[in-house]
């Protein structure tokens, strides 16, 4: 998806705070790199096309559509954020070391933002950006309080704060490192609080004033953690991601506080894995939330669940 509109990160991830080297070369010169960085490996191209224009996107300013444009005009210069020195030894990394670009260039984009992110720190996915899509689509009023669960990065949180400028909003996050990134990411939200502790336990203060709850907790069965790709599993945080033999160690705690913690009515939505729907609603009608309902994700797959706090009997 290409930004909308940005967030420009105001301190540099550890992976950025190298000083890049501008260059201007034609644009015969880059497509030629182009095609010598993605011949010689035991990946076709067309799998490794995607992540390198993604990489000269994010990391040299040359978007896809200009990419295009290139091939008519071979002789027009083109001006670089980086050297094609820097990219390359980036995307050697990349290759050789399976370190995700996003964590190499510090930066995600997500939605309509420019995340930054970095080790420690969950990669924001596409198909998470449709719990705000489903959180505007089952809330049509805006909520006076609402919490992120395990905030990451603060994309969710970041999105959640740009859709209702005038709520006030809790971030939660449990990790160190994803916190200091969260604190970065949200400076532009100043109606968020980023609280440090696990699932609902730092939420004490606004148990029973919560009219939505968000969470993309970790999900993943430690079989299928195991069977990860490397660029994830030895890269990104197992605490973000595995979540027991089931992978629903992170929900059952979830579910558990969440008709203490929402307000009555309160709205509770969750991301789970894609084989999970069925436990998750068992879950989530053993806690006693009601108004249970499944959604799908871009891929049609039931990956989201909405329950809600019962209301009190009516007098």
């Amino acid at each position: 998806m290409a930004p909308a509109a940005t967030l420009e990160p105001t301190q540099p991830c550890a992976a950025t705070t190298q000083l890049s080297t501008p260059a201007t070369i034609t644009a015969q010169a880059l497509l030629a790199w182009r095609r010598q960085q993605l011949a010689g490996y035991s990946r076709p191209p067309a799998l490794l096309q995607p992540s390198l224009d993604w990489l000269l996107d994010l990391g040299a300013g040359v978007g896809w559509q200009q990419l295009q444009q290139l091939h008519l005009r071979p002789d027009q210069p083109v001006v670089l954020q980086r050297s094609l020195d820097e990219l390359e030894a980036l995307w050697q990394r990349h290759l050789g070391e399976a370190v995700p670009l996003q964590y190499l260039l510090g930066l995600c984009p997500w939605r309509d933002l420019t995340l930054q992110v970095g080790p420690g720190v969950l990669i924001p996915r596409a198909e998470t950006e449709l719990l705000i899509e489903l959180a505007q689509q089952l809330l049509p009023v805006p909520p006076r309080l609402w919490a992120d669960l395990g905030t990451g990065s603060g994309a969710m949180a970041l999105a959640l704060a740009r859709a209702w400028p005038h709520s006030r909003g809790l971030a939660v996050e449990l990790s160190p490192p994803a916190r200091a990134v969260a604190a970065r990411n949200l400076q532009a939200a100043s109606q968020v609080q980023l609280v440090a502790g696990s699932w609902w336990q730092p939420l004490g203060p606004w148990w029973g004033q919560l009219e939505l709850v968000v969470a993309n907790p970790p999900y993943i069965p430690a079989a299928v953690w195991a069977q990860l790709e490397p660029v994830v599993r030895e890269h990104e945080p197992a605490l973000a991601l595995a979540a027991g033999v089931d992978g629903l160690e992170a929900i059952r705690q979830i579910a558990a506080g969440a008709v203490a913690a929402l307000s009555p009515g309160g709205l509770l939505l969750l991301e789970h894995h894609h084989d999970q729907s069925e436990a998750v609603h068992d879950l989530l009608a053993a806690a006693g939330l009601v108004a249970l309902e499944r959604h799908r994700d871009l891929e049609g797959v039931w990956r989201f669940a909405s329950a809600q706090s019962p209301q009190p009997p009516q007098p």
